[in-house]
């Protein structure tokens, strides 16, 4: 198996890369920057929203698999977050189609939907409620996997990233831990997963206080093992912590994140 994976440098994509690499995939990376010291995998180094730099990579490789982590991390205005989210995403497609690969793994968020009250558990059938413009970014994109499943059969598997983290810092962080082992096993379950059509997952630990229904992802062959709640008792209180339990987006639901869609000139 060799795979594209996009956003390779970063803190998700370091982990995803060494891991796949140490299971004997073939993995050639992608990324802005070049590739980190001691990254034993081919590298490109380019922009996932140019298409001449998307071609040159799939001219050069016959992938089984796209595992898409690139992407801006932060807010931006809404321009910028649609450009980064799903203009990356449909560049990326459109290649898998032009080259039959037929399997992308997308980094989603759970800021899709981050201004769900938290009281129940949230399924994947809940609505899209982004909480900010990058929210919004991965709404749209999931939207755009949707199509393109349905219109060329690609498999695609959208994981909405809870707070991806060596460890818990925060009592939120009970609810929404990715811890980096079970990350790996996520990707893997939905590199692998047979058939699974446009589907959605929530990409947490298995934490024992979770927000987000996991059984979704468990139907896919994600079976996380870690609990946050190890971490419970090594957690300080904060005056934040109740604003931040009050959706599931946590502080991106704030007023710290209001801005304009389209800044004034």
């Amino acid at each position: 198996m060799r795979v594209l994976v996009t956003g390779a440098a970063g803190s998700i994509g370091r982990v995803v890369v060494g891991a796949l690499l140490t299971d004997g995939v073939d993995v050639v990376g992608f990324d802005l920057v070049p590739a980190p010291d001691g990254v034993d995998a081919e590298w490109h180094t380019g922009d996932c929203t140019d298409p001449g730099a998307v071609a040159e990579v799939f001219g050069a490789h016959s992938f089984s698999a796209v595992v898409h982590l690139a992407g801006h991390p932060d807010e931006l205005d809404l321009a910028g977050s649609l450009h980064s989210h799903v203009t990356t995403t449909a560049t990326l497609l459109d290649a898998m189609v032009e080259h039959d690969v037929t399997r992308i793994v997308h980094a989603s968020s759970n800021h899709a939907v981050g201004r769900t009250p938290r009281t129940d558990l949230v399924g994947i059938e809940a609505r899209p409620r982004p909480d900010t413009f990058y929210g919004v970014g991965k709404v749209a994109a999931e939207a755009l996997l949707s199509l393109y499943a349905d219109r060329y059969g690609i498999d695609a598997v959208a994981c909405r990233i809870g707070s991806f983290l060596p460890e818990p810092t925060t009592r939120r962080h009970l609810a929404t831990w990715l811890s980096p082992a079970d990350c790996v096993r996520m990707v893997r379950a939905a590199l692998e997963a047979p058939a699974p059509g446009f589907a959605v997952l929530y990409g947490i630990s298995a934490n024992r206080d979770a927000w987000w229904d996991l059984e979704p992802g468990r139907a896919l062959g994600y079976h996380p093992q870690d609990d946050a709640a190890a971490y419970a008792g090594h957690l300080p209180e904060r005056e934040e912590d109740a604003v931040e339990a009050a959706t599931v987006g946590g502080p991106f639901a704030t007023e710290e994140f209001y801005r304009p869609a389209v800044p004034s000139p």
